[in-house]
């Protein structure tokens, strides 16, 4: 199992930095002179890429894509709303908050997945999920809060805008929703036992119809016409866009491959440490040195990821219970039909201790 995590991990890097070189190519690149500006279309050809993508990848593994049952759909289009609109919040918030600010809302995305899971689905962790979490959480925002100390001017003086209670508010609702859809897939592997391709098809499939549905009727918006007729205008940014959305696709495969064999937590833990990782490889390939911060912030992740690892290994994760059962789908289930190291807070009569 940790062979299989450790691929997936470095398929999700691997495909993060491609999808954004490609993405930086499409809103960056000059097309006869103007700017492609329409992002709203760009996630929609993104989210129809990753629905085909899916669709291929359960073809070749023979499986077959069955119609949700109604109550899964409605499951899906709430997961699908809070993944579609989540963003929305992040953006905005960033006029109305300063660098660090934005750092440390990006590097705590751990904490809203283990709050919702318990908000929404009274759901509990084994204690050291936490102490995982926290460690990992401190180390990673220590990190990129020392990174941009040291970064040029444009970093001070972004660092220099002041915080606003609607920017905090802003930045909160988008990881909030964040840990809302996480949350939510969560509970749907544990109670529907889906795979992860077929999570991918279905919540692309009704986040796209959810972008055209806005495309098409908000009266004050002309993006799609507009980005049609760019297209029109400048054929060679077709091909850039498919490479973006496929890019994208396959990262997705990974990320809900990761989802449905190891969890959410596991998840954001992969996506949120990608960028200190990234960071200590330019230092390392061009000879930088770490100050004794940074190390110690290192540390202190590696610490948590340690202590994950070890307590996987040693079973220490599943507390009291013994016997586990591997249903179809991937989805680890002990005893009492909860995933190792997970515990219903509805139903235990006492807090979980390992």
């Amino acid at each position: 199992m940790i062979g299989e995590l450790a691929v997936c991990v470095v398929g999700i890097y691997a495909c993060f930095l491609t999808w954004q070189l490609t993405q930086e190519s499409v809103t960056t690149q000059s097309y006869g002179g103007q700017k492609f500006r329409y992002f709203v279309f760009l996630n929609v050809a993104q989210s129809l890429c990753a629905s085909l993508v899916g669709y291929i990848y359960l073809s070749l593994r023979r499986k077959k894509l069955d119609l949700p049952p109604p109550a899964l759909q409605r499951i899906y289009l709430r997961c699908s709303l809070f993944s579609t609109v989540a963003p929305l919040f992040g953006y905005a918030s960033l006029k109305h908050i300063d660098y660090p600010t934005m750092i440390l809302g990006k590097s705590c995305k751990l904490v809203p997945v283990l709050l919702m899971n318990f908000l929404i689905y009274r759901r509990t962790f084994a204690w050291h999920k936490y102490v995982v979490v926290a460690l990992i959480t401190t180390g990673v925002s220590c990190f990129m809060l020392l990174h941009q100390q040291e970064g040029d001017e444009g970093s001070a003086k972004r660092g220099g805008k002041t915080n606003s209670l609607y920017g905090l508010a802003l930045l909160a609702i988008n990881l909030l929703m964040d840990g809302a859809t996480n949350s939510t897939q969560d509970q749907i592997f544990h109670r529907f036992k889906v795979s992860g391709s077929s999570m991918m098809v279905f919540m692309n499939l009704i986040s796209s119809t959810l972008m055209a549905l806005y495309l098409l009727l908000y009266p004050f918006t002309t993006e799609l016409g507009d980005a049609l007729a760019f297209c029109a205008a400048h054929p060679r940014i077709i091909y850039d866009i498919l490479l973006f959305g496929f890019c994208g696709a396959i990262g997705q495969c990974f990320i809900f491959h990761t989802l449905e064999r190891f969890g959410a937590v596991s998840l954001v833990t992969v996506t949120v440490t990608r960028k200190m990782f990234s960071i200590l490889l330019s230092f390392f390939w061009f000879d930088h040195h770490l100050t004794i911060g940074q190390w110690g912030a290192v540390g202190l992740v590696f610490v948590g990821i340690g202590m994950e690892a070890y307590m996987k290994r040693s079973g220490a994760d599943k507390g009291k219970v013994v016997k586990t059962t591997v249903l179809q789908g991937g989805s680890a289930l002990n005893q009492n039909g909860k995933q190792d190291g997970m515990i219903d807070s509805r139903k235990a009569d006492k807090p979980h201790q390992s």
